[in-house]
């Protein structure tokens, strides 16, 4: 539907010629012909804005336009000044702080064109955010067609075009995102092409609202590699397509179907941008190889990095983290050190996604102290580690029987960082002093607990019966296990 009336918008208001350019096609009409009083009082502030320098003018233009302005006054006020975009912009502001306009979609559009013009990017988006959430925007297509209305009259650039669809994006909703589809798609069909990174940027919220295939479908179509050359705009519609995908498009589709879980079409997009004949960059290079790493394919992984020497693209921290991750993932730490190593040599500062891998690393292969180094020399370094991350350290302490070092860990972290700690990490202190006998620690430390919210789970319980009957106070075991049982069936009823 929304389709439909974008096509009505825009051929109702064009007039055929032999060979259109660009939007020149649109009609110059936007607003009826101001009468003689009025005319006489544009040329007046046009003049006086023009031509007196001093600050004064701004009084008197209060003194000239004591009844205000109308809408279309201030489009034709703001058209004579359109060759001063920012003296344009200062009177679009002056009536703004003194109520001397109630701005329509049509008055919005005439400052955004002469800002989008002049490339005053920054005006030009903050005016179009304003004009998007007025209540003359309804329906979602009203300030593309005033925009269009006005285009020619305005002497503006398709790039205003980019400015709106980029500006709808924000919003991150489902309902503007397919509107800019629509209005990408009727731009199409006049033989218009719209920047790549508003392509791309249309790309990235297609896929992360209504999932990359979705988003790689939009790309199909418009970069123009559908099988069927007006798929999507209407058969009777020839298209141009005036851009060409760059790295970031397929950068864009590849972490989204990374993020998906859809790995061999991370792969299939890789071979895409070569047969294309576009050259991959070091994050292009660091999202495949997340994908040999996550499939422990790292003899592949290892050939892409030396494939990324080759080609003279430099290696980043990202790139280091991933292949390091790899390592660690499978327990090769000699190898994820030589990487880590190798960082330093090249200059690349660690980030603490670096460490979090050491330290996950090592823990995962039973070499706790080593462990404990990277953690120490993290902390030192100033990174704040993440509470998986003191879950893990914590854990593999305690099935080491070091449980009062895990507790002087957990103690720190949430002294220093303020660090929420999760319940894991609760559960394997508890578990491991009741293992050792330190009920009284146990105790204080599953009061802590529960005063961040969480409640004692069965193996907590446990753990404490457990605990209990060692040291041989079976009045405190039964009394717990009556207590376990009567939360197991209020959890049933509840």
């Amino acid at each position: 539907m929304a389709v439909q009336i974008l096509k009505h918008i825009i051929f109702s208001v064009s007039k055929p010629k032999p060979k259109p350019q660009l939007l020149s096609q649109f009609s110059t009409s936007s607003s009826t012909p101001p009468s003689d009083q009025s005319h006489n009082l544009i040329a007046t502030v046009v003049s006086l804005l023009t031509h007196h320098r001093s600050k004064s003018r701004w009084n008197h233009l209060l003194s000239l336009c004591r009844s205000g302005l109308t809408p279309t006054q201030f489009s034709q006020i703001a058209l004579g000044l359109k060759n001063n975009p920012h003296l344009a912009l200062h009177f679009f502001s002056f009536t703004q702080h003194k109520s001397l306009c109630k701005h329509s979609l049509s008055s919005y559009a005439t400052i955004i064109h002469i800002l989008s013009r002049a490339r005053l990017i920054g005006p030009a988006r903050d005016v179009i955010r304003v004009a998007l959430r007025s209540p003359e925007n309804d329906p979602k297509l009203k300030l593309f067609e005033v925009l269009v209305k006005t285009y020619r009259e305005c002497g503006s650039a398709p790039f205003v075009f980019d400015l709106l669809i980029k500006c709808c994006l924000e919003v991150k909703n489902i309902e503007k995102i397919e509107t800019c589809v629509d209005i990408v798609r009727m731009l199409m069909s006049r033989g218009l092409s719209v920047k790549v990174s508003t392509c791309n940027a249309l790309i990235w919220e297609v896929s992360r609202g209504k999932g990359v295939i979705s988003g790689y479908e939009i790309y199909r179509e418009v970069f123009g590699l559908d099988s069927d050359a007006t798929a999507g705009i209407g058969k009777d519609v020839k298209r141009v397509v005036r851009v060409r995908p760059n790295v970031h498009t397929f950068n864009a589709l590849m972490v989204g179907f990374y993020r998906e879980g859809a790995f061999e079409k991370v792969e299939d997009v890789w071979v895409e941008m070569a047969r294309l004949g576009c050259e991959p960059d070091c994050y292009s290079y660091s999202v495949l190889m997340a994908v040999f790493c996550e499939e422990r394919r790292m003899r592949e992984a290892e050939k892409l990095w030396e494939e990324m020497r080759d080609k003279n693209v430099e290696h980043d921290v990202v790139a280091y983290n991933t292949i390091i991750g790899g390592f660690c993932e499978i327990g090769e730490m000699p190898r994820a050190e030589e990487f880590f190593r190798e960082m330093g040599l090249s200059g690349v500062e660690s980030s603490s996604v670096t460490f979090e891998h050491l330290v996950n690393g090592y823990c995962r292969a039973g070499d706790v102290d080593s462990a404990i180094l990277v953690y120490n020399d993290m902390c030192r370094k100033g990174f704040e580690p993440e509470g998986s991350t003191i879950e893990v350290l914590i854990g593999e302490l305690c099935d080491k029987r070091r449980v009062f070092e895990a507790l002087d860990i957990l103690k720190a972290r949430v002294v220093k960082f303020g660090l929420f700690p999760t319940e894991k990490s609760y559960m394997f202190l508890i578990k491991g002093l009741c293992e050792e006998g330190k009920m009284e620690e146990a105790l204080k430390v599953q009061a802590e607990m529960v005063g961040k919210g969480f409640e004692p789970s069965l193996e907590i319980y446990s753990s404490f019966i457990d605990g209990y009957m060692k040291e041989g106070n079976v009045e405190m075991a039964t009394m717990l296990r009556k207590e376990m049982f009567e939360n197991q069936v209020r959890q049933a009823d509840g």
